[in-house]
């Protein structure tokens, strides 16, 4: 029987219809696989891989060549949900042309569209690559790829003079042609107020509930990362210590010769 494959239209038919859109990041084909299988909405290979992959302190020093990577590897596994790719910091600032490429070696990679953050300031971008007919989501309120830029990873829009630009990025990103747009570390009033006045979907994370849809880190929501825990994560599992628990039994069995037994022997 044919999987019925979820596209770019149906995300827009769920905000229409008030259905909640599930996104979760995933690196691999492995877990790409397990949340398609349990009916996810969206996979997002995010650069979120900087931190909880490759063991960097942000997300800046993600390249291309790794979102290309990852977004392969997830791309393997994934049959139904709708695929998406960031874009990796200097993919896309540094003109239009360079972010078109870009955003096209992802969706050669296997991705059916790019997220790239910004708001007014990536208007331009947002139009350049949609042009293309690459489909683009955006990333406005804690944009990572700022994180210097805003003193660190703080909430966004709880002065008057950032919620209004919040207000004018989200209606920026929407006319430049993006299909739908993250909400990151914003108040959930100002959130919910974006949400109505858009008629694309919004993702939040960090921005309450009042949003179209939730997307979480997938090591966050299964308890297996720990240098830091955003107030907006909730760890729907505890899985690292099951792994510490397996791998410390694994390794006292070789410690004592009892494995590998008869069992496990040709």
């Amino acid at each position: 029987m044919a999987v019925r494959k979820t596209n770019i239209l149906d995300l827009g038919r769920m905000k229409v219809e008030g259905a909640k859109i599930v996104m979760i990041t995933a690196y691999d084909a492995l877990f790409a696989r397990i949340f398609d299988d349990v009916g996810v909405d969206v996979i997002l290979v995010g650069d979120s891989l900087g931190q909880v992959v490759l063991g960097h302190s942000s997300t800046l020093n993600v390249t291309m060549e790794d979102m290309v990577r990852h977004t392969e590897a997830a791309a393997q596994g994934r049959k139904r949900a709708f695929l998406i790719a960031d874009m990796p910091f200097l993919s896309y600032q540094t003109g239009p042309s360079d972010a078109i490429r870009n955003a096209g070696r992802l969706l050669q990679a296997g991705a059916e569209a790019v997220k790239l953050e910004g708001g007014r300031n990536a208007a331009e971008t947002i139009r350049a690559i949609s042009s293309a007919d690459i489909p683009v989501m955006g990333h406005i309120g804690l944009t990572p790829q700022s994180v210097h830029r805003m003193g660190g990873y703080r909430v966004q829009g709880k002065t008057d003079p950032q919620r209004e630009r919040l207000l004018d990025d989200a209606a920026a990103v929407q006319e430049a042609g993006a299909f739908s747009v993250v909400l990151e570390g914003i108040p959930a009033a100002l959130a919910e107020e974006i949400t109505r006045a858009l008629s694309i979907p919004t993702i939040g994370i960090g921005a309450g509930v009042g949003c179209d849809g939730q997307v979480l880190v997938m090591h966050d929501l299964l308890g297996l990362f720990d240098e830091f825990r955003p107030k907006f994560v909730k760890r729907f599992g505890e899985l690292r210590k099951p792994v510490e628990d397996a791998v410390g039994a694994y390794a006292a069995a070789v410690r004592d010769g009892s494995f590998p037994g008869k069992e496990h022997s040709f």
